[in-house]
């Protein structure tokens, strides 16, 4: 299978007073995607944060922290339920990951089938590493799927090029990006990184981002972003390398049809090849002497 139809989701972030009510909203919003044709549905990083709203703790970010982490069991088995339920390939986004006293961010990617695999994000914010004490997990992984191998870059992750180089060396053709952002900086950070990520290897890349206020919530208490789906800048695709955008801070899907045999053609024959060309041994830089 060469072609997929992907759908980006930027998740409107609310404060759902019980498990119930976030269950029935996610199923809403798995079901929208779904109907939309994608084959493959990416949710944003720790979208799941908000059903912290449902605790005396909300508000008090290691509070929110601890009940979420309580609530992983259940998490992943809704998501892995929605995937059954939709014949969909579903990153339900990150969640909070507790073993043992060591959290991890933590994104499960689900088949149709209801089968799991994770990727652990790899270099936290300050945020996550100062307040919360998140530590990095599993090294970035390639993942099996129909349409071929992909990558999981959670939000900071893909700031750092070498770790999604790695993925597409080892194969992967299409980067997955959940992100959480508080500010326009942050977003642009991880907005910029994701087109940088889709040039430099010429492949594709699918950014989610929450979006909206939850002011009662101390984690999500703000967000903003849109989603979007980016490909190679060179002939063939968008000159701007966007497939697919939403406007700013409105939430909702959005949707691309991705063609795998195009991106080897520009890999292989396009103006530039920045995949192939990549510097394996970058000489060390000389430093000129002022006459």
């Amino acid at each position: 299978m060469s072609t997929v139809r992907v759908a980006a989701l930027a998740y409107p972030v609310t404060a759902p007073k019980s498990l119930a009510a976030f269950a029935r909203k996610v199923a809403g919003l798995v079901a929208e995607g779904a109907a939309g044709g994608a084959g493959l549905l990416v949710m944003p990083e720790y979208a799941c944060m908000e059903l912290a709203a449902d605790f005396p703790g909300a508000g008090d970010v290691d509070a929110e922290l601890r009940a979420v982490c309580a609530q992983r069991a259940e998490l992943l088995s809704l998501f892995c339920e929605l995937a059954r339920r939709n014949r969909v390939w579903l990153l339900p986004g990150s969640m909070p990951w507790d073993e043992g006293g060591c959290v991890r961010n933590r994104a499960p990617l689900i088949s149709p089938a209801g089968v799991v695999r994770f990727q652990d994000k790899s270099v936290m914010t300050r945020f996550e590493s100062e307040r919360w004490g998140v530590q990095g997990g599993a090294p970035p992984a390639v993942f099996e799927t129909p349409w071929g191998l992909i990558g999981i870059a959670i939000c900071y992750d893909s700031e750092f090029p070498n770790l999604v180089h790695a993925q597409a060396l080892a194969g992967a053709k299409l980067i997955l990006v959940p992100s959480c952002t508080d500010t326009l900086h942050g977003f642009n950070r991880v907005h910029f990184s994701a087109r940088a990520r889709a040039l430099e290897n010429q492949c594709f890349v699918v950014m989610a981002p929450t979006v909206g206020d939850a002011p009662g919530l101390a984690t999500l208490d703000e967000n903003h972003g849109f989603a979007g789906v980016f490909g190679p800048v060179d002939r063939g695709f968008p000159a701007d390398g966007v497939l697919a955008a939403g406007a700013m801070n409105r939430p909702g899907w959005v949707f691309a049809d991705l063609d795998f045999a195009a991106l080897d053609h520009v890999r292989a024959d396009g103006a530039v090849r920045n995949f192939l060309n990549w510097p394996t041994d970058p000489p060390a830089p000389q430093t000129c002497e002022a006459e």
